[in-house]
């Protein structure tokens, strides 16, 4: 006979009234607008998007065509208590905040360290990130290279986790997020989705999101580097739209895309994904990702097809995050992307057909920030994702992109500053 000890017998208690809790309730955007919204409807007979005097929503207009970023007839969208995500000023392309205050309280600025200068560990009162260095970075303590003139120039080497690029992912094409959610006009018919249901199969969920690939160089931009142009070996200094997913025809077209990379046909079958299993394993337990196994990405899935559709119904930010690997893989193979450690690639970036994976991490900027750490590519949205999609509000994504950059300071001032 099955006995439960006190202490069982609370905790199963517990939990069943828990999850009866749970299931009675209905969501907010379920209850009828009078029970939110304590005033009178408007002389129309809808809601008006009201706040109380925290900038909290009190009600919404159910004849809005845009609710909280949500077409009309999906889904209603409700306040998240922020008054940058909730429906009054939401629109159909959110503005990030990005080019304001937030670009400084957002990033992981623990995420810099560690430094290396010369051959020595650099941090500030033990605040780093736990990714760890490239194994295969240079140890190199001095370095030589050449100034813009050919001239050779003598310098101690200098190595750190630089943020460089933004990269967003958006469910309206032509949305720049970024850019204080500038729109550009481009055709709505490739819009993208976050699971469409094709019958009962799980083959038939599905999700696609347009990208964005911006230049940020964040410590050009507040002057953190000024000195070190030289660091900066894909010589963005400022803000920069670099790449834009919907002039690419290949991210929304497999068939188009297989074309671009043949070799998809060894890596997309069942030994393919078997051999994936050590990299999700090393992704997330040990945030090292195997550089060898170019064709995973860890948890998230396989790198090819290089197109922006997800299949699965693996969710909204692991289908992003295996999105923005793919955008990476994609943009090395066209020499978009140079690999920037190493000894060979001190003093100049070089081409690499295939993307290091351990020269890369993310944090996510928007909606919910990852301030305290950066995840790799391949670990578990488990681990760092938790609570970082606001429904409705929040489902478009901005990561801020991490590369490890190795370069030469020049020991005088006149060769630092070529």
């Amino acid at each position: 006979m099955l006995t439960l000890s006190k202490n069982k017998y609370r905790k199963t208690t517990l939990a069943v009234l828990l999850s009866f809790f749970v299931s009675s309730v209905e969501p907010v955007w379920a209850f009828d607008p009078d029970a939110i919204n304590s005033k009178a409807p408007m002389e129309d007979g809808s809601y008006s998007n009201r706040t109380d005097d925290n900038g909290r929503m009190e009600g919404f207009n159910v004849e809005d065509p845009n609710l909280g970023g949500a077409e009309k007839g999906n889904c209603m969208g409700t306040g998240t208590g922020d008054p940058q995500l909730n429906d009054k000023n939401n629109s159909k392309c959110p503005d990030t905040q990005l080019l304001g205050a937030k670009m400084i309280s957002t990033p992981c600025w623990n995420c810099m360290f560690p430094m290396i200068a010369m051959g020595m560990k650099v941090s500030i009162g033990g605040r780093e990130d736990d990714i760890e260095m490239p194994e295969e970075r240079s140890k190199k303590i001095l370095c030589e290279c050449q100034d813009r003139d050919g001239l050779p120039y003598a310098g101690y080497q200098y190595s750190l986790w630089m943020p460089s690029k933004a990269v967003e992912f958006v469910r309206h094409p032509g949305c720049l997020a970024t850019m204080n959610g500038t729109t550009l006009s481009f055709s709505r018919i490739a819009a993208g989705i976050h699971t469409i249901d094709e019958g009962d199969t799980s083959e038939g969920k599905n999700a696609f999101l347009h990208y964005h690939y911006i230049a940020f160089p964040l410590l050009i931009i507040l002057n953190m580097m000024d000195s070190a142009p030289r660091c900066f070996k894909d010589h963005y200094m400022d803000i920069d739209v670099v790449f834009l997913s919907e002039v690419d025809p290949t991210w929304n077209d497999d068939s188009i895309a297989f074309f671009t990379n043949l070799e998809v046909v060894l890596f997309n079958n069942p030994v393919g994904v078997i051999a994936c299993m050590p990299d999700s394993i090393s992704s997330t337990f040990l945030r090292k990702p195997i550089d060898s196994l170019f064709w995973c990405a860890g948890s998230w899935g396989l790198m090819y097809p290089f197109t922006g559709n997800v299949s699965g119904g693996v969710g909204a930010l692991r289908a992003s995050s295996l999105m923005a690997a793919k955008m990476l893989s994609a943009l090395h193979r066209r020499g978009f992307l140079m690999i920037t450690y190493g000894d060979d690639y001190i003093c100049e970036g070089g081409y690499t057909p295939r993307m290091p994976k351990g020269q890369y991490k993310l944090s996510m900027l928007y909606p919910v920030p990852e301030n305290k750490s950066a995840h790799v590519i391949g670990e578990s949205d488990l681990v760092w994702g938790t609570a970082r999609k606001v429904p409705v509000t929040g489902e478009d994504f901005v990561y801020l992109l991490w590369n490890w950059n190795e370069c030469c300071i020049g020991w005088g001032a006149s060769d630092i500053s070529k």
